[in-house]
C-alpha cells in the first residue's frame, strides 16, 4: 500500500477534490442504451395516461407493503450500489464511496458518515471492525484521491480496500490489495482470526498488464482481523479449466449467440455452515465446495444458452436444496421488463440441488419475472435480493432496478409467485435514465433498498406469510455471505410457544 493510500480514507469534507468515478452501469452482455425512439416515447406517455404504468416518479405498491422512509443522496452524487448491515447500522455503497446510516429507528434513518473514495462499483461488506470495498475501475493509485487511469498502464490500480469501522462516524482506510482485473464484487468467508475474501472480476484483455486472459478463476484474499494491513492474495483457483487462451468456460457468441463469454465470475454467494457456494459466472452457473476456503472446488456447472445472457448473482434457500440465479440481460442498463423480451429472459432461474456430497447437481425448475411491464424508458432486469427468513417457506425480496422491489415465493420451485411489490414510475417518459433499486434486502423486520437515483428506502412488509421473519434478529448481514438463519440465531417461536 502506497503512501497516498495510507493517508486516504478520511471523511468526505477532506476529500471533496478527489472527483467522481465514471458512472457506468453494472456491465452485462450488452452496452446500456443511451436513448429511446420517438415511438417508444409516445408508447411510454400513452401507457402512463392509460394507467398501465405509474407516472414519472409516482410511487405504487401492493396493499401489504409501504414506504416508511427515504433518504435522498447527499454529497455522494453518483450511482448507489450494494448494502451491508451490522447492528443498528446500514452501509450503502456508491460509485463515489460509501455512506453509513443509523437505522435504529427505521422510520427515521440518520446519516452518520459519508466517505468519498471513488472507484466503481464500490461493492461493500462488513465483518467485525472491518469494512471491505471493491474497486473495479482502473485508477491512478490505491488512494481515495485517485483519478481514472487506463488499465493498459502497468502502474494503474484496482482491487480491494479495507477500512476500520470501529468508530462508524470516522472510518479509517487501513489496507489495500491489488487483484487481477480488479474487484467487481466480493464475498466474505469469515473465520475466527481471519476473513477470506472471494474476489469476482472479469473481462481480461491482452492489452491490460494486470488482467491477462484467460481469467477463469477468482482471487482469494486472506485478511488477518488484528493486522488487516497484512492482507494479501493467497490463491487464484481456476474454476473453468481448459486449454487455450480462453479457458474452459462458456465460449459465448458465435457458438452461443446472445450469451456472455465466461472470463471470470460476476458474483458468488457462500453458505458457510454447509461449506457450499454458488457462483454466477457470466455464461455459467456453478456449485462448489468451500470446506477449504483457500481452495474452493467445483461440484457442478450448468448453462442456459436459450434464456440466460449473463449469470449475475445467486441465492440459496434456507434448506440449501435450491439456488436462485439471476440473469442480468442488458447489463442493468436496458428495458427488458416488457412484452417484447417476455417472461423468461432477464429473469430468475430456479434450480433444485439434488443428490449429496460431490454428486450434487443443479436441476432447472422454472423462471420467475415480475408480472408488471415497464416502459422502454426504464432500465429493468433481475438484480440483487435476499431471503426473508420464514421456516418451511422459500421467500425472497429482490431489486429490479426501475422495476422496483418485488417479494416472491419459490417454495414450489416449479410455480413461483409474487406476493408484494413497491415501485416508482419511470425517471423520465422521454429518455432512458439509469435508476431504480440496485439492492433490496430484508434485515431485522424491514426491507432496505438502495435506489440508484432516489436514495435509501425503508419499506415495511405486513403479511401473515412473512410477519414471523421479524422475530429473526441478526447482528450482521452480508447477503452474499448467507447465514443459516435459524441455526445461527436460534429457534423462533410463535406467541403460543410452538415452533414456527
Amino acid at each position: 500500500m502506497g503512501a497516498a493510500g495510507a493517508a486516504a480514507g478520511l471523511l468526505l469534507g477532506m476529500l471533496v477534490a478527489a472527483g467522481p468515478a465514471a458512472a457506468t452501469p453494472d456491465p452485462g452482455d450488452a452496452p446500456a442504451r443511451s436513448g429511446v425512439t420517438a415511438e417508444q416515447q409516445a408508447d411510454a406517455r400513452a401507457a402512463i395516461a392509460a394507467g398501465e404504468i405509474p407516472g414519472v416518479d409516482e410511487i405504487v405498491h401492493s396493499s401489504n407493503i409501504k414506504q416508511l422512509a427515504n433518504i435522498p443522496k447527499d454529497t455522494l452524487p453518483n450511482l448507489n450500489t450494494d448494502l451491508a448491515f451490522q447492528g443498528k447500522y446500514a452501509f450503502a455503497g456508491n460509485y463515489d464511496g460509501f455512506r453509513i446510516f443509523d437505522i435504529s429507528n427505521p422510520k427515521s434513518p440518520k446519516s452518520v458518515a459519508q466517505v468519498l473514495c471513488p472507484g466503481s462499483q464500490n461493492d461493500v461488506s462488513v465483518s467485525g471492525d472491518l469494512l471491505f470495498l471493491s474497486t473495479d475501475s482502473s485508477r491512478s493509485d490505491d488512494s481515495c484521491a485517485s483519478v481514472p487511469q487506463p488499465a493498459s498502464v502497468k502502474e494503474s490500480w484496482e482491487g480491494m480496500k479495507v477500512f476500520d469501522i470501529s468508530d462508524v462516524t470516522n472510518p479509517k482506510y487501513v489496507a489495500s490489495v491489488e487483484t487481477n482485473c480488479g474487484s467487481h464484487t466480493h464475498t466474505l468467508v469469515p473465520k475466527r482470526d481471519d476473513v477470506y475474501v472471494y474476489v469476482s472480476s472479469y473481462s481480461p484483455s491482452a492489452a491490460f498488464p494486470d488482467c491477462q486472459p484467460p481469467h477463469d478463476g477468482i482471487s482469494v484474499i486472506k485478511v488477518p482481523r488484528k493486522a488487516p494491513q497484512q492482507a494479501k492474495v493467497v490463491n487464484f483457483p481456476v474454476l473453468f479449466p481448459g486449454e487455450g487462451p480462453d479457458g474452459g468456460g462458456n465460449p459465448g457468441a458465435p457458438t452461443n449467440p446472445g450469451v456472455s463469454k465466461t472470463t471470470g465470475c460476476h458474483d458468488i454467494t457462500v453458505l458457510p455452515r454447509e461449506n457450499l457456494a454458488a457462483g454466477a459466472c457470466m455464461g455459467d452457473g456453478i456449485l462448489f465446495d468451500i470446506k477449504d476456503p483457500v481452495n474452493p472446488r467445483v461440484i457442478d456447472r450448468v448453462q442456459d444458452n436459450v434464456n440466460f445472457a449473463f449469470w449475475h448473482s445467486a441465492t440459496f434457500n434456507q434448506k440449501a436444496d435450491k439456488v436462485v440465479f439471476t440473469d442480468e440481460l442488458g447489463g442493468g442498463g436496458a428495458p427488458t421488463c416488457n412484452a417484447e423480451v417476455g417472461p423468461n429472459r432477464g429473469a430468475d432461474g430456479i434450480y433444485d440441488i439434488t443428490g449429496k456430497g460431490d454428486k450434487r447437481k443443479l436441476v432447472f425448475r422454472s423462471y420467475f419475472k415480475i408480472p408488471r411491464h415497464q416502459a422502454d424508458t426504464e432500465n429493468c432486469v433481475a438484480h440483487n435480493g435476499s431471503l426473508i427468513p420464514v421456516k418451511g417457506k422459500d421467500l425472497m425480496v429482490q431489486a429490479w432496478y426501475q422495476g422496483g422491489v418485488s417479494v416472491w415465493d419459490f417454495t414450489d420451485s416449479r410455480k413461483p409467485k409474487e406476493i408484494a411489490y413497491f415501485e416508482r414510475g419511470p425517471l423520465s417518459a422521454t429518455t432512458l435514465d439509469i435508476g431504480g433499486s440496485w439492492s433490496a434486502y430484508y434485515y431485522n423486520g424491514h426491507i432496505y433498498s438502495n435506489d440508484i437515483a432516489k436514495g435509501f428506502d425503508v419499506l415495511k412488509l405486513s403479511d401473515k406469510r412473512t410477519d414471523k421473519a421479524a422475530r429473526v434478529r441478526m447482528d450482521e448481514l452480508n447477503v452474499q455471505t448467507q447465514p443459516d438463519y435459524f441455526a445461527d440465531f436460534g429457534d423462533v417461536r410463535d406467541d403460543q410457544g410452538e415452533d414456527d
